[in-house]
């Protein structure tokens, strides 16, 4: 099967990704084998290819925004039929036992093994998963837009709820990429005011164009004291200022597996007055299940641009330039 190999890790302006064939994988028991037909690119892909997280196995095949169809079953599995639409995520397995898991903390596992990362993920025509961690993909979306609900989505998702902001409250989003851009239209639909700071001009005005009440650069003030707040760019140097536009009692949540080191600060005014700082570990299954309710209840209207999978490069050099407008979506089937 053609795929794009992570052989070392390095900077994405070498195009470090490679074409090539490779054998399809095989189901294990408990697992599926899906024919890839699109995976989203994210933040995230970037950060195992520059080597921001350690590699955890090489040569290695990203991606963790998945759709396709399921094309084999390995034994036991039985969950989905052949030909079905399924989805696959970054969180792979669990080991369900451990207190993390009884505590539905599954996201803390520590034997928790992730798509793209410890294991092959999209950027390629096939991939394997265990059954219970595929997601059914809801009616209404075509593949392409499907697949940033699968972490864009999801972690979104799940950053807004660590925000703890409130039905009709004020949200600030600071970045305002992939992710961003399906929280804020989440934001919208629980009736919350959101304010975006990014440093990309056409980034806020895309905001703008999905319902932002203001849009402004690093440089400017929020017009408002914001009631919760959600980090999505990987950058430390913004959390004082964060915590300093909360409103008291506010919640600042860090919606990113890596990010720069966090500079000092001062217990007041970035803490005092009962503010809390967050940070959003992957995902648990029943994020996903609820965030893919709830997209299709609004519904969410993920923008794509669409790159062939010998692009895949391509597509990561524009995302990690702030060059893609939504998500960068590879088309692979």
């Amino acid at each position: 099967m053609r795929a794009m190999l992570l052989r070392r890790q390095a900077a994405i302006a070498a195009s470090p990704l490679e074409a090539g064939e490779v054998p399809a994988p095989d189901p294990e028991p408990g697992e599926i084998r899906v024919r890839v037909s699109a995976c989203a690119t994210c933040r995230t892909d970037l950060h195992v290819i520059e080597g921001d997280l350690a590699p955890r196995r090489m040569p290695i095949i990203p991606g963790h925004q998945i759709v396709g169809t399921v094309e084999a079953l390995g034994a036991g599995a039985g969950r989905f039929r052949s030909g079905e639409r399924v989805g696959i995520a970054w969180l792979r397995s669990a080991c369900g036992a451990c207190r993390f898991c009884n505590a539905g903390k599954e996201n803390l596992c520590e034997e928790s093994t992730y798509t793209g990362w410890t294991h092959d993920g999209g950027y390629a025509e096939r991939c394997c998963v265990p059954e219970a961690f595929a997601y059914a993909i809801p009616a209404g979306f075509d593949d392409a837009e499907a697949a940033p609900l699968l972490c864009a989505g999801i972690i979104g998702y799940r950053a807004l709820r660590r925000s703890q902001v409130p039905r009709g409250g004020r949200l600030a989003l600071y970045g305002f990429g992939s992710s961003a851009h399906i929280t804020l239209q989440v934001a919208r639909h629980w009736g919350c005011a959101v304010y975006v700071s990014t440093r990309n001009a056409a980034h806020r005005r895309f905001a703008l164009e999905l319902g932002a009440e203001w849009a402004g650069g690093p440089s400017e003030k929020l017009p408002v004291k914001a009631d919760a707040a959600i980090i999505f760019a990987p950058a430390g140097e913004l959390v004082p200022g964060a915590l300093a536009d909360l409103d008291k009692g506010g919640t600042v949540a860090l919606a990113g597996i890596h990010m720069s080191a966090l500079p000092a600060m001062a217990y007041e005014p970035h803490f005092f007055w009962e503010k809390t700082l967050q940070s959003v570990t992957a995902n648990t299954r029943e994020d996903g299940e609820q965030l893919l309710r709830e997209a299709a209840a609004i519904p969410i209207r993920p923008r794509v641009t669409r790159y062939p999978l010998a692009d895949a490069n391509r597509a990561l050099q524009a995302l990690a330039a702030d060059q893609v407008e939504g998500t960068a979506v590879l088309v692979v089937n």
